[in-house]
């Protein structure tokens, strides 16, 4: 497991009034298991908050079990953070993504990986 170190950053974003993202160093444990089998853990992810969306926790890739998870076709673009790529496992698709070039204002999150559902402790 890996610790990162970010600066706590908001940034409201031009041309869209009252929308901010922020991307700080997370103080908890996270970990993820999908079918009993654990996917990642760190004590090292981001969080990143941003208007209208849940928190979500990225995690550093050196803590994510790439060898078990596939890269899928989906893309997707936030006009906010860039392009995002995905990967899936063979019972489930597109479970987690990354942003292998995301926008200056998120910076931190290249070479980290997010998914739907996290434990943090």
């Amino acid at each position: 497991m890996t610790q990162t170190t970010a600066t706590r950053r908001t940034t409201v974003t031009k041309g869209l009034k009252g929308h901010r993202i922020s991307v700080e160093s997370s103080d908890r444990h996270v970990r993820v298991v999908h079918d009993e089998q654990v996917l990642a853990e760190s004590d090292g992810a981001l969080v990143l908050h941003e208007t209208g969306c849940p928190d979500r926790y990225y995690i550093p890739a050196e803590d994510v079990r790439l060898d078990l998870l596939t890269p899928s076709g989906t893309t997707t673009h936030c006009p906010f953070k860039g392009d995002a790529s995905y990967w899936s496992l063979p019972d489930t698709a597109d479970l987690v993504w990354a942003y292998p070039d995301p926008k200056p204002e998120v910076a931190e999150i290249k070479d980290h990986l997010c998914f739907y559902e996290v434990e943090v402790s």
